[in-house]
């Protein structure tokens, strides 16, 4: 079992805290084996088993009609004063679950713990019933460093296509050849369009919704307007409405399967509403759809980083400077940091485009620009020049 350290770090400071501990995140990016692996350390502490309600909700064996039934089983667990440690994964699969979970945190002695794997369900009924009662854990699928950790590979441009190539869902790494992979990645496309979102959204032509995700996987990187993309697929011969386009961009991110970064004006210090780009939370997934062609590396690159900076706890956006694009715009409460990123600077006028995005703007918050050269880290006029494999295994 591979142990995410970070999210599990994570649980670890917020034990016994009171508020609701929510662990959001895709299907099969590792929430259930992160609740496993702190129910042993809570065991290391000397947590009694009989004190650790732990339920998997997506079980035959853990089916409830409703939130009550749910609430009056893990209140009969409870037989004294002491701390219990309750465990609700894929909570999202009962109605109204909230309510039940309204209802075990107003308990002194419960230490509560939920999973889900769409952002419903953090909106709604429950965002304003347990308004500043919970702290949200974003999990993801492998970084690039709990790749290399798993391998222990020292060379790292083959470590990169293999995660690139191979997938960074955790069970991957018991996979091995391509094909399992690849037949793995679209049993998992099929379980998230019809767990998270065909049923959901009460959607009904699966191949549209389909065309939409082939669509996004083979424009990574891309900027893109909905009616963009409603043009693009009603001239290939699927008719579709600017409006069901964006409720099937909705259900795809709220799935987690698809990212949406929206672009920042950074001259003007302001949000822009104009098209956005779409980033997968697992590029491999590409292939199950699509094959292994056309792809853009550069892309493939960018979208990579994108998935570290979340991970690294910054709000992402795509930087608009006059009549330049900076990749990304990435904020936490340190500041700013400017982001390029190119598979090769090698060629002097990729080099002078990549570094004009980043010299044009007028303030003194760090800039990079990332590459996968493997040359020495180059400083232009406070532009830190450096190879990506070595920025993402910095932290």
């Amino acid at each position: 079992m591979l142990e995410r350290k970070e999210y599990l770090e994570k649980l670890k400071s917020w034990k016994d805290k009171d508020v609701i501990k929510v662990v959001t995140g895709i299907r099969r990016c590792g929430k259930s084996t992160l609740f496993e692996l702190y129910i042993n350390y809570l065991k290391e502490e000397g947590i009694k088993d009989s004190h650790i309600i732990s339920l998997n909700l997506e079980s035959p064996e853990n089916e409830f009609n409703n939130y009550k039934e749910l609430y009056d089983y893990v209140k009969n667990k409870v037989k004294d004063n002491s701390k219990y440690y309750v465990f609700l994964d894929e909570v999202q699969n009962i109605s109204e679950f909230q309510k039940a979970v309204d209802g075990l945190y107003i308990k002194k002695n419960i230490d509560v713990y939920i999973t889900g794997s769409n952002a419903y369900l953090l909106s709604g009924e429950l965002a304003t019933l347990l308004s500043g009662r919970y702290i949200e854990i974003k999990m993801l699928p492998l970084s690039f460093k709990e790749y290399k950790e798993y391998y222990q590979e020292e060379n790292l441009e083959k470590l990169y296509l293999n995660y690139i190539n191979n997938s960074s869902f955790p069970y991957t790494l018991n996979l091995n050849d391509s094909d399992q992979i690849d037949e793995y990645l679209d049993s998992l496309y099929n379980t998230i369009i019809v767990k998270d979102i065909l049923a959901r959204k009460k959607i009904t032509d699966s191949s549209i919704l389909k065309s939409i995700t082939e669509f996004l996987f083979s424009t990574i990187g891309s900027t893109l307007s909905v009616k963009k993309i409603a043009d693009t697929l009603t001239s290939n011969g699927r008719s579709i409405s600017v409006h069901t386009v964006e409720n099937y961009l909705e259900a795809l991110t709220e799935s987690y399967m698809f990212n949406k970064v929206s672009r920042y004006d950074i001259k003007g210090k302001q949000y822009l509403q104009t098209s956005d780009k779409y980033y997968a939370t697992d590029v491999a997934m590409r292939y199950a759809l699509l094959g292994r062609k056309n792809i853009d590396l550069g892309h493939i690159l960018e979208n990579i980083v994108y998935l570290e900076l979340i991970r690294r706890g910054y709000k992402v956006y795509i930087g608009k400077n006059e009549d330049k694009e900076v990749d990304f715009v990435a904020m936490n409460k340190e500041g700013t940091t400017y982001i390029q990123v190119a598979y090769s600077v090698r060629d002097s006028k990729t080099l002078e485009r990549e570094l004009g995005a980043l010299e044009t703007i007028n303030d003194h918050y760090p800039k990079y620009l990332l590459t996968m050269d493997i040359d020495p880290e180059v400083d232009y006029n406070g532009i830190r020049k450096m190879n990506v494999l070595d920025w993402l295994l910095k932290k």
